[in-house]
């Protein structure tokens, strides 16, 4: 028996960092977001050798443990290990596992898109399969949740565990005692095609490490600093801005909340942006992007760029004159799936 499964990475559209446990425990979060055709994978092999290996195969990495029922989380694949010892503790009664596990992912570590905690949903998903869990999507995104940013004291935001879940365009509201609504939205045909038609992603090629600018975004908030939490109450408002743009298929509205948003995520917490960034930023207006941003906690990973689709082939050319990459993807509605060989 062979379990597999993947969960769909995603575009942080409106209002990021409003996801963040210190800032909607105090005001609320808004966040709007959609997933699209990259992925992460996992493939689940029972063992039965005693025997636990981890195998992440984009970035080379293998482990190998004794079957145990936890296994130390502070080095290495802390996913992987994270993952196990919650599936264990809470759903095996405590008893070990025997097991090869191996991943991937479409897009690198600290790519913006969500990577990391979609591969937990993916992880967990598969867990689900194969000991038949009656977990539904809210329980395996607050369980990946939970795994990543309590058992292994990850820094982060909330989003990304339940657009994997979900799949497809969800306007979420994060709000205290850990409450979240997940609002799925119907778009409508044509505006989904339009708005895949202007987007371009582009990969800087530099893979940051969310979690120190997510810190400086949590001490912001704490420190009540005025600066920094009218720039979070400001992506918090182009969310819902942006959410009616994208239903109206009003796309020079969207234009606008893309680039208030990421004026509004510059002040947010320093590190954010940075000279390349800055300067990639210009280029792309000089040809052809109407507005910009970058996807995630910033600092690095894809930028994602809205253009109109007339000057689409002309933005792309001028990308890849640059090192980097291109990448054109397209949405996706379904959320994470796991399947028996």
């Amino acid at each position: 028996m062979i379990i597999r499964s993947k969960a769909p990475l995603r575009l942080g559209l409106a209002g990021g960092g409003t996801d963040i446990a210190s800032y909607y425990n105090l005001y609320g979060g808004y966040i709007l977001n959609a997933t699209i055709d990259m992925y992460a994978f996992c493939t689940l092999e029972p063992a039965g050798d005693q025997a636990i290996v981890f195998t992440a195969a984009d970035i080379e990495k293998e482990e190998k443990y004794d079957s145990l029922p936890e296994l130390k989380t502070d080095t290495g694949l802390r996913l992987h290990t994270g993952a196990y010892n919650r599936i264990v503790k809470d759903f095996n009664d405590g008893k070990p596992l025997s097991l090869r596990m191996t991943t991937y992912s479409d897009a690198p570590a600290g790519s913006g898109l969500g990577s990391s905690s979609t591969m937990v949903v993916a992880m967990v998903k598969a867990y689900t399969e194969y000991l038949n869990l009656p977990l539904g999507e809210y329980d395996i995104a607050a369980l990946a949740y939970q795994i990543e940013r309590v058992d292994l004291g990850l820094a982060g935001g909330k989003q990304d565990q339940y657009a994997a879940t979900f799949g497809g365009f969800n306007f979420m509201e994060f709000e205290s005692e850990e409450r979240v609504i997940v609002n799925p939205l119907r778009i409508k045909r044509w505006i989904r095609n339009e708005l895949e038609n202007s987007l371009v992603l582009y990969y800087t090629g530099i893979s940051r490490e969310s979690a120190r600018i997510i810190e400086r975004q949590i001490e912001g908030t704490r420190s009540s600093k005025k600066d920094h939490l009218e720039s979070m109450h400001e992506l918090k408002s182009q969310a819902v801005k942006m959410k009616e743009a994208i239903l109206k298929g009003d796309f020079a509205l969207f234009s606008r909340c893309l680039e208030r948003g990421w004026e509004a995520k510059k002040h947010a917490a320093s590190g954010i942006t940075n000279p390349f960034i800055d300067e990639l930023y210009e280029y792309a207006r000089n040809n052809g992007a109407e507005s910009a941003k970058i996807s995630g906690a910033g600092g690095g990973g894809f930028m994602m760029l809205f253009c109109n689709p007339c000057n689409r082939m002309t933005l792309i050319r001028a990308l890849k004159k640059r090192d980097g990459v291109v990448m054109t993807p397209s949405f996706t509605e379904i959320g994470t799936q796991a399947w028996t060989v």
